[in-house]
């Protein structure tokens, strides 16, 4: 999938880009995020390190939100995973309780009086300063959401089957504690692997991007 990696690549690369503070305003109410790290580097330019969508009408500007700013990592399974692996790195034992999602009212009254609080609030704040100081993004707009959500799936496995586009010595996901991050070099579990985007649909992409 090389030629079709550095196409991608290529594509979301002249895109405006995004960093942290981000203007909402800016961001299409309905689309497709993607991810670059400082210091990951694929094709000659800034690696992507994660693709993703919205299922809910009208939603991207508040996802992003979620991943950037609001500090719950059970509303956000980016954050989650960054905060598994910033506590795995440091073989830190408050991962075990960073693991349980506390989403539903049968899960808080299970599991409320296990967590430490205090402690999650603090990994919480880490988890927003590692990704405000070390993301960015580009965006399109797909309004269409099951056309969105096929073309996600598609670009994802086009990154994750690549084999010249992998994480360097330095990245955070070798920490993670979930295999599929460690291997594919993307901070995502699913959609790996699947059905890549050929280089025709990659040009159709461009093409209705520079609509």
């Amino acid at each position: 999938m090389s030629k079709e990696c550095e196409f991608l690549h290529e594509i979301v690369c002249s895109l405006k880009r995004h960093h942290f503070p981000f203007d909402e305003s800016a961001i299409p109410q309905d689309g497709i995020y993607v991810l670059f790290q400082r210091g990951e580097f694929g094709h000659g330019a800034e690696r992507i390190v994660r693709i993703g969508t919205h299922t809910g009408e009208s939603q991207l500007p508040s996802r992003l939100t979620q991943h950037f700013l609001n500090e719950n990592k059970d509303r956000s399974i980016f954050r989650k995973n960054i905060g598994r692996a910033i506590l795995s790195e440091s073989k830190d034992p408050f991962l075990e309780q960073w693991e349980i999602d506390l989403t539903t009212r049968k899960s808080k009254a299970s599991y409320s009086h296990k967590i430490d609080f205090d402690r999650q609030k603090e990994i919480e704040s880490k988890v927003s300063q590692f990704i405000q100081k070390n993301f960015s993004f580009s965006v399109f707009h797909i309004k269409d959401k099951t056309g969105r959500l096929k073309i996600e799936s598609n670009l994802i496995s086009t990154v994750s089957r690549c084999n010249d586009c992998k994480p360097s010595s330095e990245w955070l996901g070798n920490y993670s504690p979930k295999a599929k991050i460690r291997e594919s070099g993307l901070w995502l579990v699913n959609e790996l692997y699947k059905t890549p985007a050929t280089l025709e649909e990659l040009k159709q992409l461009e093409i209705m991007l520079k609509e």
